[in-house]
């Protein structure tokens, strides 16, 4: 008679030291609830916004309540072993009891979390985790980096300067940004800490006095900049998955965001606060741009290396030729996990059930799977 089947132990670590510590939060939340106690051993693991790690209070909420934010405080102080011939996590309080682990789910956004800081942590201590590697992640967070790889791979990106030292002489000096720079990219323009994500940061300028504030508020959040042209067209984002058994890189089919009357653009109290969008899932597209689409997402996930999932976010309208064009905007290698977000929604529409997702993107990390196949090659296709 066989005994009980061993569970697999799973830390789903959330917070961090970033500004989308909330969001990631509630990601978190969404992730332990989808995974099934029957077949995963779960460990909620916290990071507060100064950097330590906690197993949280059991009382913690991790959802948005009453535009209330939720945040890692307190709980009992844990650590990452850094020994891969015995993985998992210490408990500081006394005992000594280590608690192993046989993979991670990173429920992580923004800077020391989504960056490639805690996946070469997570590699230095042997740890199999979810989504993407060192690199991958450290390019995707970098606007700028990504926007190069990209065109290096032929997708076309809007037109962008990048500002260094934002936060010294750059912030001091309105005409850091040339006047041909300022004829060159029209208004508005969207103004960017160049390594962020959830909108924090961005400031719309609709008028070049407005520039100096806009890199200042910027600059707060990254000491490198990214200033960019307002790209017209509908908002169109893909979901890219790993295949099964290591096959190629899967697409969703996209979805579109339309924002109300009156809201300029998706910030931060449109994606997570105010009722200010609508969700298309599927987005109302034909069948060719359907398949353009997953195509481009495909081939940024490719060009950039990632691993295990990514979102792309893209523009879809007329170039200044009046051709159609599609522009890629950003690439996310850790999306999203409320219960608002488009990347699971777009995989529930393609036929992959929020709980299902979970599973693949453990097998694919526990796999040590690379997600991308065989042989890859940038335009899509495999050897």
């Amino acid at each position: 008679m066989s005994g009980p089947v061993q569970r697999l132990r799973v830390a789903v670590v959330f917070g961090g030291r970033s500004a989308e510590h909330p969001i990631s939060c509630v990601s978190a939340g969404a992730v332990l609830a989808a995974l099934d106690r029957d077949r995963y051993d779960v460990v909620p693991v916290g990071i507060t916004r100064a950097g330590a790690w906690v197993l949280p209070d059991p009382g913690l909420r991790l959802a948005i309540v009453d535009g209330a934010l939720p945040e890692v405080t307190g709980g009992t102080a844990v650590t990452l072993v850094g020994d891969p011939a015995g993985p998992g996590l210490l408990r500081l309080d006394g005992g000594g009891e280590r608690i192993g682990l046989d993979v991670v789910f990173p429920a992580l956004h923004g800077t020391h979390g989504e960056d490639g800081t805690v996946q070469g942590l997570l590699e230095m201590s042997g740890i199999p985790y979810v989504g993407s590697g060192v690199f991958a992640s450290a390019a995707s967070m970098d606007k700028e980096f990504t926007k190069k790889l990209l065109t290096a791979a032929g997708l076309p990106q809007g037109d962008h300067v990048v500002l260094r030292d934002a936060a010294g002489a750059l912030t001091a000096d309105p005409g850091a940004l040339d006047a041909a720079a300022r004829q060159r990219l029209g208004l508005p323009v969207f103004v960017k800490p160049a390594r962020a994500g959830s909108s924090i940061g961005i400031t719309r300028v609709t008028d070049w006095a407005q520039f100096p504030e806009a890199v200042a508020t910027a600059a707060a959040v990254d000491a490198k900049v990214v200033v960019e042209a307002a790209v017209p067209g509908r908002e169109i984002e893909c979901g890219v998955l790993a295949g099964p058994g290591g096959g190629p890189p899967e697409a969703s089919l996209p979805a579109e965001i339309r924002l109300h009357p009156g809201t300029d653009w998706y910030d931060f109290a449109a994606k997570y606060l105010d009722d200010a969008a609508d969700f298309d899932v599927p987005a109302d597209l034909t069948a060719e741009q359907t398949r353009a689409v997953q195509e481009a997402a495909r081939r940024a996930y490719l060009a950039l290396d990632c691993r295990g999932l990514a979102r792309v976010d893209f523009f879809l309208g007329a170039g200044p030729d009046g051709a159609e064009r599609l522009v890629v905007n950003e690439v996310n290698t850790m999306p999203g996990f409320t219960p608002i977000s488009m990347y699971p929604r777009m995989w529930a529409a393609s036929g992959v059930d929020f709980a299902a997702l979970v599973d693949r993107l453990v097998e694919v990390a526990l796999a040590g799977v690379r997600a991308t196949g065989p042989a890859a090659a940038l335009d899509g296709t495999w050897a």
